[in-house]
């Protein structure tokens, strides 16, 4: 039951960064046609979509500390490195990055950056989910 609670938040997570980053932020600039308005929706969806992060992450570190106490290894202490790894850049991107963005501070710089980072927590995630659901499938 917790491995499958587990599943179901780790491609929540990804699904959420999928959805918003993907899909509704480029929706956000194409249909809005005003920039200043399309980038201040898509702060505010970036914003919750950390706020998803963090508690996604935070419940699958426990789930897989535990499992760790268990005795299996190695896909454990590949699963916490994803999981860590894709929830300090939710974190970084929520608070180094996105006060420059908005402060229009070298905006291309740290568009750039920023984009750059929330592609590397989708893979850690999509990575995350398919070990996940192979493993689910055994």
């Amino acid at each position: 039951m917790k491995d499958r609670i587990a599943l179901m938040l780790t491609a929540f997570w990804w699904g959420s960064l999928t959805t918003i980053g993907f899909l509704v932020v480029p929706m956000l600039f194409a249909r809005l046609g005003n920039p200043s308005v399309a980038g201040n929706f898509a702060g505010q969806l970036f914003e919750a979509q950390s706020w998803i992060a963090i508690g996604c992450g935070l419940i699958l570190l426990i789930h897989w500390r535990t499992k760790g106490d268990e005795g299996i290894k190695g896909p454990v202490l590949t699963a916490i490195f994803l999981i860590l790894a894709a929830l300090l850049l939710a974190l970084l991107q929520q608070y180094a990055v996105a006060p420059h963005i908005l402060a229009r501070d070298n905006l291309k710089l740290w568009h750039a950056v920023g984009s750059g980072m929330y592609l590397v927590q989708w893979l850690c995630t999509g990575v995350l989910l398919w070990r996940m659901g192979a493993s689910a499938l055994r």
